[in-house]
């Protein structure tokens, strides 16, 4: 524990003032309360008091924003700072995100000055800055409030002792790692999570650089759902997962469209693809029909480093309208060829995806409608089709989730009441489908659940 003089704080707030390329990360809430901070202890033990405070929160609040997104670890000053240099939005990172782009020797040359900077600032002894401080404020007689200092410093140097190195502070200090991790997890907030939505508005844009606007907005708590989650149609799975490795491996691949009866498993077995391949830099990007800005989705997208699944559910019109056709030209047919970074993968309960009311009844109108359609359906070059499971495939399907879930000894299963009970249990499935939503993954997973947490069932 460490006393700081205040030659070494002159030293790191000009470390500060001076970045240049990773200069937003002055901007961040938590490097704006250390410079507060390392600026109130010029202005006295009153002025002190209040900055410390301000300091641990936004310390913590770094804290929680990391546990958030597929972040860096964040529980110490140096990987909280680790953190916001692999997770920066600027000219480096994006460069370096490119796959095909070269970092210019100026752009390094900043850079590599901006990290020596940014681990000096990160190297600062904060704890023993708060044992000073608190002394400080002892001398003036302010014994409270250094005990509270002191309490906060105390933390801080407990954190730090019994804390090994981060993954972020291994990669964030060497400009040839730090460009080799962005290039394969992406830059900004595309390193940080794994599913987004697009929100199509400039004024909730989640990433600004030169000018630049990526019009995205994390999914902060995506459904975790895993592909060894998934029973049945494992046929239909490995056509998706094969597709996906080879859009990965930079082979050709096809846009996807999973059609099917509700309840399948269509939007579960994407998310669930994205999930597995998230660490390799696949990012699965939720697009709403009302906002399927497709010539701006391209756009944007196809600037970026990763790849990336958009993701468009239940797809299905009221008309053949502007997004209708906006999308069978990103699918195939349009002037623009289709960025080499993206496909598209869509689900629908329907084959014809225009809503029977919006075609006209007269028989040439309908016939081109109905042509209208399968043009943009042939267009995915993959149709994946999930059928409702017949009762055996559905038992089947409820029995191995219940297995999953431990509700029955699977290692007696040929003994009386091993039988005895999953013949039970097999009973009560086959009413509960009848009872409610009909057989279907979705209705096997809602019975399961129900079975896990008691006894009991409508009927009895």
């Amino acid at each position: 524990m460490n006393m700081i003089s205040f030659d070494t704080i002159k030293v790191i707030k000009a470390d500060i003032a001076g970045l240049s390329v990773f200069a937003s990360i002055r901007q961040e809430p938590l490097m704006r309360a250390f410079l507060a901070l390392l600026d109130a202890s010029e202005a006295g033990a009153q002025a002190i008091i209040g900055a410390w405070g301000g300091f641990m929160a936004a310390f913590l609040a770094r804290q929680d924003f990391a546990r958030q997104g597929s972040g860096a670890d964040s529980s110490t000053w140096r990987s909280a700072v680790a953190s916001l240099v692999i997770h920066a939005d600027n000219e480096f990172t994006r460069t370096a995100e490119g796959k095909n782009t070269e970092l210019s020797p100026l752009l390094k040359t900043l850079a590599n000055i901006d990290l020596e900077r940014l681990f000096r600032i990160a190297s600062f002894d904060v704890s023993g800055f708060g044992f000073t401080t608190a002394d400080a404020a002892r001398k003036a007689g302010l014994e409270a409030a250094a005990a509270h200092i002191e309490a906060y410093a105390r933390a801080l140097w407990e954190a730090e002792t019994l804390a090994k190195k981060s993954l972020a502070e291994k990669i964030a200090w060497s400009g040839e790692r730090l460009s080799a991790h962005i290039r394969a997890k992406g830059a900004g907030i595309l390193g940080q999570y794994a599913a987004f939505r697009w929100n199509g508005t400039a004024d909730s844009a989640s990433g600004v650089s030169g000018g630049r606007v990526l019009h995205v907005q994390p999914v902060r708590n995506p459904d975790p759902v895993k592909l060894s989650d998934l029973f049945g149609y494992e046929d239909q799975r490995n056509v998706v997962i094969a597709n996906t490795m080879r859009f990965l491996e930079g082979k050709a691949a096809n846009n996807l469209l999973l059609y099917g009866d509700r309840g399948t498993g269509k939007s579960a077995t994407v998310k669930a693809v994205c999930n597995e391949y998230a660490e390799r830099g696949l990012r699965l990007v939720e697009v709403h029909k009302e906002i399927m800005q497709i010539q701006t989705i391209m756009e944007e997208l196809s600037m970026r480093g990763p790849r990336f699944v958009i993701f468009i559910d239940d797809l299905s019109f009221e008309t053949t309208d502007d997004s209708f056709t906006g999308l069978k030209a990103l699918l195939e047919g349009g002037v623009e060829k289709k960025p080499e970074n993206i496909v598209v993968y869509a689900t629908s309960n329907r084959r014809h995806f225009v809503k029977e009311h919006s075609i006209q009844s007269d028989a040439p109108r309908a016939f081109d409608a109905m042509q209208e359609q399968l043009s943009l359906a042939d267009r995915f070059g993959l149709t994946v089709v999930f059928t409702a499971p017949d009762q055996e495939e559905f038992l089947s399907i409820a029995e191995r989730m219940a297995e999953r879930r431990g509700l029955f000894d699977t290692d007696g299963r040929d003994s009386p009441s091993s039988s005895a009970l999953r013949e039970k249990f097999r009973e009560n499935a086959t009413r509960w489908e009848r009872w409610f939503n009909g057989r279907s993954p979705r209705t096997a997973a809602q019975f399961v659940e129900w079975v896990s947490n008691g006894d009991g069932f409508p009927w009895e």
